[in-house]
């Protein structure tokens, strides 16, 4: 009889606990769907409303982790995650440029101990950006589909549009992350042609010359890619005027990039002089002021990287656009001598 009432009461608890996991689960994934819901709709909007870079690299360093965990009790948040890593990859890129610049500086003074650490912690950051940036591009795959095969999904709205592109230049900065870090972290090495190929599938027009931009850049890295009849650079310029009259300058980035590949320091400067005159003849788009924002701290970067390779230090507060061979202006003066 005692047996039979504690094998009663293990049946009653298991049923009670087995209960609570069922309920709890349910919650949890009800609170999944509404973050990943909440976050698409508002949170994404809200932040490319917003300037702040650092912000947003904060946040989703801090926020990955929790909001890609309700892929365990509900759908994957796919289409989240390419936003959260590619943010997540900027962060760590953004290190390796410091680092980079810490380098440069250091060989500028013939620090050659110092400069070799800097370019260690480099390499460890881009490593980090390049698996970081190679997440989002996964997610990217798993949720439009496999890229570059001809076939275009189809876009809910303007967000999950703006999103495939998000996902595309994830693809492209694992691959240079990765070739920055001197590393293998596995990026797929087709992943600029795939690229390319996919970015047909946006509206050149609508996305500020961005998706012309970005195949032109791959044109002019990859070795044949260059279609007959096509001029990577004429096709960049065009992208640079689309963009400027946007106000979201993510074209002046592809453009600097290309050239820098190239060798050609002079075309980098025009890019980034064209950049510092745009920001003062039009302000940045409002509803896409974050990816403005993101643009001119690249162009900045590589105004620094110029900067402090010719004289040891970055590029003075307030003078983006400028270099320091520039010839000083004739400044007109006045002969005091008839006055004395």
């Amino acid at each position: 009889m005692m047996y039979f009432s504690k094998l009663l009461l293990a049946l009653a608890l298991g049923t009670f606990l087995s209960g609570c996991g069922a309920v709890n689960h349910m919650v949890y994934k009800t609170t999944g769907n509404v973050m990943q819901g909440f976050s698409r709709e508002h949170t994404i909007p809200y932040l490319m409303q917003s300037g702040d870079l650092a912000m947003g690299c904060a946040m989703s360093e801090a926020t990955a982790p929790l909001l890609m965990s309700f892929g365990r009790v509900t759908s994957e948040p796919d289409q989240l995650a390419v936003m959260l890593y590619l943010s997540a990859g900027g962060c760590a890129e953004e290190q390796g440029r410091e680092h980079e610049l810490a380098a440069l500086a250091a060989l500028y003074e013939g620090k050659g101990n110092a400069a070799e650490d800097a370019m260690i912690r480099q390499k460890r950051s881009y490593a980090l950006a390049s698996k970081r940036y190679l997440k989002s591009w996964q997610h990217h795959n798993a949720f439009y589909g496999e890229p570059g095969t001809g076939e275009c999904p189809s876009f809910d709205d303007d967000m999950g549009e703006f999103i495939y592109l998000a996902g595309l230049l994830s693809g492209l900065q694992a691959l240079n992350s990765e070739i920055q870090s001197t590393s293998s972290i596995g990026v797929p090495k087709n992943v600029g042609s795939v690229v390319a190929r996919a970015a047909s599938c946006l509206d050149n027009d609508k996305w500020w010359g961005a998706p012309v931009a970005l195949k032109a850049t791959v044109w002019s890295m990859m070795p044949g890619a260059l279609p007959e009849g096509e001029d990577a650079f004429e096709r960049l310029a065009a992208a640079d005027r689309q963009g400027e009259e946007a106000g979201v300058r993510l074209s002046h980035v592809f453009h600097a990039i290309a050239a820098t590949n190239k060798g050609d320091e002079a075309k980098v400067k025009a890019v980034v002089r064209q950049h510092a005159e745009s920001l003062d003849v039009r302000p940045a788009n409002e509803d896409w002021a974050f990816v403005d924002a993101m643009a001119t701290n690249i162009v900045v970067a590589i105004s620094d990287r110029l900067w402090v390779e010719h004289t040891g230090h970055r590029t003075p507060l307030g003078q983006l656009g400028t270099f320091w061979d520039d010839q000083k202006k004739e400044v007109e003066t006045m002969d005091l001598d008839g006055l004395l």
